[in-house]
């Protein structure tokens, strides 16, 4: 049996995710130092106090030639606020990445669902693997923004009914649907976000088309905006060479 629930807040609707920084050790000389071990031994060190920007070429050759293992020398670590169905797209990405979630077995669970904003495009054209999307109509966006937050309401009601029965939250959050935001810790190196970037998110310079959902993407957006101040020359040499993760 379940620890009595606390009185809950009324449910609320958001079309925003947040993304941050709260950990790092990452720089441009992380990939020199690595780098230069191959032909230098232990003095590649001595990267570590150099300014990097007199080494830029060896890390556009590097991400060029796509010698990847010198991009995975550093750590950063995200917390990230987002509907549970963007969590299920992260887990796809395991190589170089650790999750921690918060857990509705051992919490009770906030009642903060995802409802598309008005910039969101809601209607797909074409068939599975050629398609678009395009804007909706006001009578689509009503009709989404109504059903989503009349369904969120009952299935809150269901859990927090169940959770007064004394029913275990771990079998009551089954009737939460994936609208609903959580948040985890996410860890990786520049390498596997790069990949990540390449995969999530849509861009000029990429040279092979990505098609992400918008949700996650606005994540990556904005874990590629931190990560591009502490390597700027990783990320400018990412760019040059077409967002392809090396």
């Amino acid at each position: 049996m379940s620890d009595t629930p606390t009185e809950s807040a009324a449910p609320s609707f958001r079309s925003d995710v947040t993304v941050e920084l709260v950990k790092h050790s990452a720089a441009d000389s992380d990939v020199l130092f690595a780098a230069r071990v191959s032909t230098a031994g232990e003095q590649s060190l001595e990267e570590i106090t150099k300014d990097p920007e007199r080494s830029k070429g060896l890390i556009n050759f590097l991400m060029r030639d796509r010698h990847g293992s010198p991009f995975e020398h550093n750590s950063m670590t995200f917390f990230i606020s987002a509907p549970i169905f963007v969590f299920r797209e992260f887990m796809r990405h395991r190589a170089g990445w650790s999750y921690n979630e918060e857990s509705g077995r051992y919490r009770e669970l906030q009642p903060v669902f995802y409802v598309p904003g008005e910039s969101r495009k809601l209607v797909q054209e074409g068939r599975p693997g050629k398609y678009v999307f395009v804007e909706g109509t006001r009578a689509q966006h009503e009709l989404t923004g109504r059903v989503m937050e009349d369904s969120y309401r009952a299935s809150y009601e269901a859990y927090q009914e169940m959770l007064a029965a004394g029913v275990a939250r771990e079998v009551a959050r089954t009737v939460l649907p994936v609208g609903l935001y959580s948040s985890m810790y996410a860890t990786c190196n520049a390498r596997s976000l790069m990949h990540f970037l390449g995969l999530r998110t849509q861009h000029e310079a990429a040279t092979v088309p990505s098609f992400p959902q918008r949700e996650i993407e606005m994540v990556g957006e904005q874990m590629e905006e931190a990560w591009a101040k502490l390597m700027p020359l990783t990320h400018a040499a990412y760019n040059k060479n077409g967002r392809i993760a090396p």
